[in-house]
């Protein structure tokens, strides 16, 4: 396991603030109340524990496979439905929706190998993750993926908790599945519109893995 380079900065702030944190505790608390001390330490080595594991990359065996769209994120199935496109295609699609909690790992990889053909940040609101309207409403990227004269789209939606987004793509790079495409902070959302053609081999409710999990073959 290694740690994404989105979170050396706020893993270093936060190590520093638990060493302050403490040292205060220990000077001017741990005599006087040491049992509130202990707890003082315990609070925020869990939360400093939970930072550096929410910013973990776990190694695993990505799939590379050339009629099928992989997870671009990992998290639960929360939506397979038939849907008006509202950007960038003008027909409708078949929407997969994958929510993220902040205990997933919150890296997020390229579906497909092949160009990419949009790439565009758009400001929102910040509703939690699973409301419909976040697809739409919420701060968001999409980027758009051609391979083999096929399309298609993906939006990370950020959610109640997320407040960055990054996105490493531009219109016009050629990349290769499972590649990292970006990273949310925190709660969030991922979108995948396919063709309605395409063959979904995952259900709601079902956890998948980034980079691993075949969502659907086209």
């Amino acid at each position: 396991m290694t740690i994404h380079k989105e979170g050396y900065s706020s893993i270093a702030w936060a190590t520093i603030l638990f060493g302050v944190i403490n040292i205060l505790s220990f000077y001017f608390i741990s005599y006087s109340s040491p049992a509130l001390s202990w707890i003082i330490f315990i609070a925020t080595l869990g939360l400093l524990v939970f930072l550096i594991s929410f910013f973990r990359i776990p190694k695993r065996q990505l799939t590379v496979q050339d009629n099928a769209v992989v997870a671009p994120a990992d998290g639960k199935v929360v939506a397979i439905e038939e849907v008006e496109a509202d950007e960038y295609f003008a027909d409708r699609r078949l929407q997969v929706s994958i929510f993220m909690s902040p205990l997933n790992v919150h890296a997020n990889r390229n579906p497909i190998s092949g160009d990419v053909l949009y790439s565009e940040y758009h400001k929102g609101k910040y509703l939690v993750a699973w409301h419909p309207k976040s697809s739409t409403e919420n701060e968001r990227h999409t980027v758009v993926f051609k391979a083999n004269g096929k399309e298609l789209l993906i939006k990370q939606i950020a959610g109640a908790l997320a407040k960055r987004i990054v996105n490493y793509l531009q219109a016009g790079q050629q990349v290769k599945q499972g590649e990292e495409m970006g990273f949310i902070k925190f709660g969030s959302r991922v979108d995948i519109l396919l063709p309605l053609n395409a063959k979904i081999q995952v259900k709601i409710g079902e956890m998948v893995k980034g980079g691993v999990t075949v969502v659907a073959l086209w």
